[in-house]
């Protein structure tokens, strides 16, 4: 009877490798609510040309010793939704970051604003880990002020494409994995709010220095070419050149913006199992620097 007793235990606790691991519905989708449009309808090239391939739907861009790439959209925007489908290369990555990303730092070169998806390279067996970040006047001029919240992802994402966005309004900016809100960062004051018109960048590039384990494990080139791939270009929005009654649009069913009950359970599921870095909790970071942690 013990005997058979063994096999049912190790039945019973040896947890599924998939069930229950995924975030709960979140039940309102906005990437549905956006038309997806080709590369060349929102973006251009504007670095490394000769490490990018592309077609009307996408573009895969590479890094190797030679050069990095990336590209930028062809309008700036001062508020909108922003989102693409990536697909990660595996294997050893560190040292590289791929990134999708919101900025004026050539309009404001050393007092600029910038939200970031990030996903920072890794070594064999390891997951990525996808940072969000928010800069606000000044990142660049020797005062770097970051407000970086790292993931692990409950999936591998160098298996398929997955839709990761940034929604930015003039209330809050909202962080997306295959419409799971991930982050909302609440503008709580105009001094750590991004207000200025953004265009949106993708790229690959080095970052040794710090991107794997702060900078432990260094860009590998024996594994190069690194790519990162990109497809299904959402951008909808108000420009900068949008009349001043451009209405903003919204994370959720709401008009005015914000989350609904469903979508905020669904975040801190996400928050709560794959969180793994979040600046407000650091103890070494100087909290006066960032206000909205303690207000």
């Amino acid at each position: 009877m013990a005997l058979l007793f063994l096999p049912l235990l190790f039945i019973l606790f040896v947890p599924s490798t998939n069930a229950g691991y995924w975030p709960p519905s979140p039940g309102y989708y906005p990437s549905t609510k956006f038309r997806s449009m080709n590369f060349f309808q929102g973006y251009r090239n504007l670095w490394g040309p000769g490490h990018q391939n592309t077609d009307n739907n996408g573009i895969a861009i590479w890094l190797d010793k030679t050069s990095g790439s990336g590209f930028k959209s062809v309008k700036p925007f001062r508020s909108g939704y922003f989102g693409t489908s990536i697909k990660l290369q595996p294997g050893y990555t560190a040292g590289v970051i791929t990134a999708f990303y919101l900025s004026n730092s050539e309009a404001h070169p050393g007092y600029h604003d910038e939200v970031d998806i990030e996903f920072l390279g890794t070594t064999f067996g390891k997951p990525y880990t996808l940072q969000t970040n928010v800069y606000i006047r000044g990142s660049g001029d020797g005062r770097i002020i970051g407000r970086e919240m790292k993931f692990h992802l409950w999936f591998d994402p160098t298996k398929n494409f997955h839709h990761y966005a940034i929604l930015w309004s003039p209330k809050e900016i909202i962080f997306f994995v295959d419409d799971v809100p991930i982050r909302r960062y609440p503008r709580k004051s105009v001094a750590t709010f991004p207000l200025r018109p953004m265009w949106v960048y993708g790229s690959i590039w080095d970052a040794s220095s710090w991107a794997t384990e702060d900078g432990k494990y260094k860009a590998d080139y024996r594994y190069q070419p690194f790519f990162g791939k990109f497809t299904s270009f959402k951008a909808s929005g108000c420009t900068a050149y949008a009349p001043r009654w451009c209405r903003p649009v919204s994370a959720s069913p709401f008009r005015s913006g914000g989350l609904t009950g469903q979508q905020y359970r669904a975040m801190q599921w996400v928050q709560s199992r794959y969180l793994v870095y979040n600046y407000c909790k650091d103890y070494k970071r100087d909290h006066s620097l960032t206000p909205e942690c303690w207000r």
